[in-house]
């Protein structure tokens, strides 16, 4: 039970039903880009655009116009954010293709076949690109050639029971620690140096997890939300908002966010997890969220494909976007343009006012 619900449910409800009739339009649609095929790889922000995959193994880079500046063919499907460090891009494919391409042409610098498949977030720093496996195998590559710099092995599979082709949480990546998720064996931190294990802690079920400061926070699909020391992996706080969590948290303008069954936006406390307000959702939250300001952005993953703009204060509505198409991955702010993935392969984006009090 929260202790407080937000007081706008109706008006919220309502809002969405009628949509922004005598309201300043808040959003403006800078532009519409197929990739020509469906995608559930995410956006990478860049200074000037982002950088996208697809299921037919395109990966390109989009302007702020919504131009392609470069596109280049993989094998297989992109299922998972490519990652960009200095001047490349890594993207890694279904089929255990890996490629190192340059951010300003997309120029290939090497490629890689045979290895596992690229099913999670890859993440990298300014010399290795981090690679976690469908079975928890994680491995870094050196940014410049390619080369496994270190492996670490699955887990035993009586202790992780993963499933097959099961796609794992993005990791988190600290300066020398790197946490994985594992399945029911939970939590691992290794050193970024040679993937030794640092720490362990056992929180099966991990949907997500976010980094802010020393602090790692993690949700998990039975209602779980915690928050773990980054460096040693000691527990601060456990909470249990909901039976049923949905998305990865997101750490923004002071508290976690995260998404709950029945469709709703739940808003804790960084400092000990317990709830601050409810909000009602159209459609699950099964992302992580953006801000604008003090406006929060949350895509839902419901057909429609509904963005909302919800005021900081009591989560007031501000403005909703629709993209008819399911929204999965998270969106990207810069400045005030907004960018955002549909399952169908769209990027999508507007120009965002700032809401008047």
């Amino acid at each position: 039970m929260l202790p407080r619900l937000c007081p706008c449910t109706a008006v919220l409800l309502v809002f969405l039903a009628t949509g922004l009739a005598g309201c300043q339009r808040p959003a403006e649609r800078v532009f519409e880009f197929s990739t020509d095929a469906s995608s559930r790889a995410g956006l990478v922000a860049l200074e000037s655009g982002v950088v996208v995959g697809n299921e037919a193994g395109t990966v390109l880079r989009v302007d702020r116009r919504g131009e392609a500046v470069w596109r280049v063919k993989l094998a297989q499907e992109v299922a998972a954010p490519p990652t960009v460090s200095g001047d490349s891009v890594i993207a890694g494919t279904v089929g255990g293709e890996l490629a190192s391409l340059a951010l300003a042409d997309g120029a290939e610098r090497w490629r890689l076949t045979g290895e596992p498949p690229v099913l999670t977030a890859l993440v990298s720093d300014a010399t290795s690109a981090y690679a976690l496996g469908p079975d928890g195998a994680v491995r870094a590559y050196a940014l410049d050639t390619g080369k496994v710099r270190w492996r670490r092995p699955p887990p035993r599979v009586e202790e992780a029971k993963l499933e097959p082709g099961q796609r794992l949480p993005a990791p988190v990546l600290a300066t020398e620690v790197l946490v994985v998720a594992l399945g029911e064996a939970g939590l691992v931190g290794l050193s970024t140096e040679n993937g030794s294990v640092r720490w362990r802690r056992a929180l099966p079920q991990v949907l997500g997890m976010t980094r802010e400061a020393d602090t790692v926070y993690v949700t998990t699909r039975n209602g779980r939300v915690a928050a773990l020391g980054l460096a040693d992996g000691s527990p601060r706080w456990e909470q249990t908002p909901a039976p049923q969590l949905t998305s990865p948290p997101t750490y923004a303008l002071g508290s976690l966010w995260v998404g709950a069954e029945p469709p709703q936006l739940l808003e804790l406390s960084p400092a000990d997890g317990k709830p601050l307000s409810g909000t009602p959702l159209p459609a699950a939250l099964v992302t992580q969220l953006a801000v604008h300001g003090e406006v929060l952005l949350v895509p839902t993953s419901g057909r429609e494909g509904q963005l909302l703009g919800l005021k900081r204060q009591a989560a007031a509505p501000a403005f909703s976007l629709r993209a008819d198409t399911p929204l999965r991955t998270p969106p990207i702010v810069m400045g005030d343009q907004l960018f955002v993935l549909g399952l169908d392969g769209r990027v999508l984006s507007w120009s965002i006012r700032t809401p008047t009090p």
